[in-house]
């Protein structure tokens, strides 16, 4: 069977501060599918982040680009293989440029945080126990 992908599409203000963010955080710049509107960032083997300029966001809709400072449209939300896989990312989006927002979420068997990049786009960091869902 096919596995599907996803292709996340983002605006940023500045394509370099983006670029710079996001290989902060230990991920790597797919020069291939990048250039000087667009960088294709891997998060996996089947999700990709496309961070696109202004300009070239606007090609892909005629809707007006949210100001993701102020308005949320989307939340973004990735998985973590521990609690403390949790925290270091976290510590590194901060660190890199990014704002702690949300309040820390522990119920146990699930641990999430929250930070902002420097466009404001919210990612949501989530570790859960694998054996929670077992009976």
């Amino acid at each position: 069977m096919h596995q599907q992908m996803i292709f996340i599409n983002l605006a940023t203000r500045d394509l370099d501060v983006s670029r710079k963010f996001f290989t902060e955080l230990g991920y790597s710049i797919n020069d291939r599918f990048s250039d000087d509107t667009t960088a294709s960032i891997p998060l996996g083997d089947t999700i990709v982040v496309m961070v696109h300029t202004h300009q070239k966001y606007n090609e892909f809709t005629k809707k007006r680009i949210v100001d993701s400072t102020t308005s949320s449209e989307v939340l973004l939300a990735l998985s973590a293989e521990s609690r403390e896989k949790v925290d270091e990312l976290v510590e590194k989006a901060v660190a890199a440029g990014g704002t702690p927002t949300g309040e820390t979420q522990d119920h146990g068997f699930m641990y999430g945080r929250a930070f902002d990049d420097p466009d404001g786009h919210t990612w949501e960091v989530v570790w859960m126990d694998p054996s929670a869902g077992e009976n």
